[in-house]
């Protein structure tokens, strides 16, 4: 039987995020403002926190995940990781 849910040791604890955008063939649009214009950085800041808007902008593939973050996850992970086996299936991938 595969396995499906994992619960990772502190040893294992993710330091990066996948940007799935880095890999997009299609880049999504950008952010758009009440006047239907692209928002820059410096506007996003007055809702969200800079490192926030550094991510939401980046095409790096691999994004770091700040320390702080990583201090609560090794703390308490609020879900336990599920591998979508059956979305796998469905979509032919050879994604693992």
């Amino acid at each position: 039987m595969n396995q499906t849910k994992f619960l990772l040791p502190e040893s294992e604890i993710p330091t990066h995020w996948y940007n799935v955008v880095a890999d997009m063939p299609n880049k999504p649009a950008p952010v758009l403002g009440p006047d239907g214009q692209p928002i820059s950085p410096d506007a996003l800041s007055a809702i969200f926190v800079d490192s926030l808007i550094e991510q939401e902008v980046s095409a790096e593939r691999w994004i770091p995940i700040p320390e702080p973050v990583r201090e609560i996850y090794r703390l308490w992970r609020p879900a336990p990781l599920f591998r979508a086996h059956r979305l796998e299936a469905e979509l032919g991938t050879p994604a693992r």
